[in-house]
């Protein structure tokens, strides 16, 4: 593994930007002991939490707080760390960053330390991106996925995969550097069992990852349908709170509303759109065309109708304009004026549901519905967060492990496939990746991360 290029020391505030109880800046590169001195009139005690003023150019005092050091290897980066914690002020914490600055550091980049995290080795790149997910996770269920990844538990599972994938390309090449000593023509029982057990930890491999990616992700689900047949009071009941405007005015939705709700620790992103119909108010046609905007952008549809009315022409013209590859549920609103019962009915490709948003009647269908579109399913505690990077990775180290089992008859294609497969599973950790990918990775993180 390749180590860092540049030995600047960097510098970041840490914390969120605004007011709070505590703010931290965080300092990393080589030999801060000097650096820590001139700031706190001393070198603190490795690892240990060191009462301290932090102080200017003139020697005044910019703030009391806790300084720590971490002197390299043993610090997140794997260099000398030093993490000055103050008071939260936005004012403070600038002081402070700017007297490091003075001092000799830079303005870190986003990511910049967990970059450096991983070119030191303390974290592959899977984990690396992991600290993202944990930062960036919307429910619970998936902050727990990605503090796994974190851990080096979707690590592991690759470490794995590679270890049987490196066996099994010793048994090949030593048939190929060996021919004289008959090796059993490649004892292809043993390589045709290892390779199929392979092949379906892959396969069980990719199924968790997707699992993780949807909660990583959520779904973009948009609500859309003719003017007034219940789309806010929907979202409402859905979110549980009173987001939309709800009036028996046609048209009282003008722009989108947005907003995420979990099912089962899954995000589900809603997203509330005007009336599709032609309007001569040019406001509302805006709305209209930001609706239409959302529709292709959306992963799925649910178009809501009224259940007394049923599928009108209009209806039936929003339902012929949508995208093929949209997933549609169709929701028949306010059962509770036709006294109808929830119920469900799946009919060429589509799901149709009678609810009512008044009442609630029917919607833990729709839920499920919802769900079962997304393509969750419990699949317990060995769920990982996954990346469409990964994703990708997994799926074409499982094409080159398919097209080996059609090549056992000929040891080279069938090595040269084996080799392919294992580079696809080196990339997921970063044991071989380009550096334009690291770039668009960390630039992707948070300032003082």
């Amino acid at each position: 593994m390749s180590r860092p290029a540049d030995v600047d020391v960097i510098a970041a505030i840490a914390t969120a930007p605004g007011r709070s109880g505590i703010g931290v800046v965080r300092i990393s590169g080589r030999n801060l002991a000097s650096l820590a001195a001139r700031i706190i009139g001393r070198v603190p005690e490795p690892r240990r939490a060191t009462r301290a003023s932090f102080l200017d150019a003139r020697g005044r005092a910019i703030d009391d707080g806790i300084a720590l050091y971490f002197p390299a290897p043993a610090s997140y980066t794997g260099e000398d760390v030093l993490e000055l914690q103050g008071h939260g002020g936005p004012v403070v914490l600038q002081m402070l960053l700017r007297r490091s600055l003075e001092l000799g550091a830079r303005l870190a980049e986003p990511g910049e330390f967990t970059r450096r995290a991983f070119l030191n080795d303390k974290l592959d790149l899977a984990q690396a991106e992991g600290v993202a997910d944990l930062i960036d996770a919307a429910t619970e269920a998936a902050a727990r996925c990605a503090l796994r990844s974190l851990r080096g538990e979707f690590s592991a599972v690759v470490d794995t995969l590679l270890r049987q994938l490196i066996d099994l390309r010793m048994l090949v090449e030593a048939t190929l550097d060996f021919p004289e000593e008959e090796i059993d023509s490649l004892d292809r029982a043993n390589a045709r069992e290892r390779l199929a057990r392979l092949r379906a930890e892959i396969d069980h491999a990719l199924a968790q990852g997707r699992q993780g990616s949807v909660l990583r992700a959520g779904l973009q689900v948009v609500l859309a349908g003719a003017p007034n047949v219940g789309k806010s009071s929907l979202l409402n009941r859905l979110a549980g709170e009173e987001l939309a405007i709800v009036t028996e005015i046609p048209g009282t939705t003008r722009d989108t509303v947005r907003q995420t709700i979990q099912i089962e620790g899954v995000p589900i992103n809603i997203i509330d759109t005007a009336g599709l119909r032609e309007t001569a108010d040019r406001i509302e046609a805006i709305g209209i065309a930001r609706t239409w905007a959302a529709i292709a952008r959306g992963d799925a549809l649910l178009l809501v109708v009224d259940a007394a009315v049923g599928i009108t022409a209009q209806d039936q013209a929003i339902i012929e304009r949508l995208p093929g590859k949209l997933a549609r549920l169709i929701v028949f609103n306010k059962i509770d004026l036709t006294g109808g019962e929830p119920r469900t009915l799946r009919m060429q490709g589509e799901t149709h549901l009678w609810v009512s948003a008044l009442t609630g009647a029917g919607l833990d269908r729709l839920r499920a519905a919802l769900l079962e579109i997304a393509g969750w399913q419990a699949t317990g505690e060995d769920v990982f967060m996954a990346r469409e990077r990964h994703l990708v990775a997994l799926a074409r180290a499982a094409e080159c492990l398919a097209r080996a089992e059609a090549e056992m008859e000929r040891p080279e294609l069938f090595a040269e496939e084996l080799r392919l497969a294992q580079a696809e599973l080196n990339a997921i950790t970063g044991e071989f990746t380009a550096d334009d990918l690291l770039g668009e990775i960390f630039s992707r993180f948070c300032i003082g991360k």
